[in-house]
Parts: structure tokens; sequence; C-alpha cells
């Protein structure tokens, strides 16, 4: 059953609607314009978030595969190289917290890039718990052929920098707010 509720006062409207007791409450600006949608729209695919970001996540990687082939690197080991690239000799466990990846995921990531002479993981003397992780001379001679990747996806998106740069921010922030409230989300 749907209950819908509107609280208002303070800097923002609140509407909360509860579905099967459920209570979701979304917070937005009193100047925001949108318009909550019919119920029957609420479930169409073109109407999702994750589905647009989702999908878009899928055009991004596919648009990588060519770009990162002649470095001979997927794009998750790509991502592991620009971390390395900022700050090498890190814990794998930084790693991964920076990546947002378990150890599960990484770890097999990290043995080839072993294995292609890009890394190299070695156990930390003063803790034997912890695994350092450096880029080797050949990993470190290719972020010069990967300088080259940027410009490309940025040429693909055709959007101009400051647009690049404002969706980043806004989809890095969108990524906080969620992670913030991950643990309010009821099933």
């Amino acid at each position: 059953m749907e209950r819908p509720i509107q609280v208002k006062g303070g800097m923002h409207e609140v509407d909360c609607v509860q579905y099967n007791c459920v209570q979701y409450n979304c917070i937005m600006a009193k100047s925001n314009s949108l318009q909550k949608p019919p119920s029957g729209e609420l479930l169409k695919l073109d109407h999702q978030l994750c589905f647009a970001l989702y999908s878009a996540s899928l055009a991004m990687t596919k648009l990588y595969k060519p770009l990162l082939a002649p470095l001979n690197l997927t794009y998750p080991q790509y991502l592991v190289m620009l971390v390395l690239w900022e700050r090498d000799a890190i814990t794998v466990s930084d790693l991964g917290q920076r990546l947002q990846l378990d150890s599960g995921t990484l770890t097999p990531l990290l043995k080839r890039l072993e294995a292609n002479d890009m890394v190299q993981r070695q156990r930390d003397t003063s803790d034997e718990r912890r695994v350092m992780l450096t880029l080797t001379p050949s990993g470190r001679g290719l972020k010069s052929r990967a300088a080259k990747v940027p410009p490309e996806v940025v040429c693909a998106t055709a959007c101009s920098l400051d647009e690049l740069t404002s969706l980043t921010q806004r989809l890095k922030a969108l990524r906080d707010e969620i992670q913030s409230h991950s643990h309010t989300v009821a099933v």
C-alpha cells in the first residue's frame, strides 16, 4: 500500500513514501523543479538511474578495450596502474581501498600484472602480514605510452574538459552519498 506524506520546513522539503511498510525518504531542495513521476512510471527501465550508470559503465569499458590493447592491459589492470603511477610502493590493502575492490578480485589481477613484469609484490619486512606493491621498470615505462589514452577518451565523449570535470565531480559525490547511506537501505 502506498501512502505519500509531505513534510515542509527548514531548507529542504521531504517527501516520504511508504510501500509495504518500508519508508523511502527523498530530500530535494525547494528550488528543484523535478516532479515525482506517476507510480506506473517508477519501474520503467529508462527512468532508472542505476541502468543509466550501468550502461554508461559498459560503454566506457568497451571504449577502453581497444585503447588498452596495445598496452597489454585490461581495464581493471589499467586502474591498478593509474593508482601506482600516482603513488608507487603501496600496500595491496591500500590499493584495494583506493579502487574499492576486495582481495579476491585484486589477487588474480595483480598476479597477471606481475607475470607481465609490470608490478612486483613482496611481503613488508616490518610486518609480514602486509604485501607491498611496486612498479617494475617496465611498469614505470608504460606510463608514457598510457598518456595517449585519456585524450582519446575525452574525444569520444564529445564533452568539453569543464563538462567532464563537472560530471566526474558529480558522479563522485553521488557515489559517496550512496555509500554513506547504503547501511540504511532496507530490502
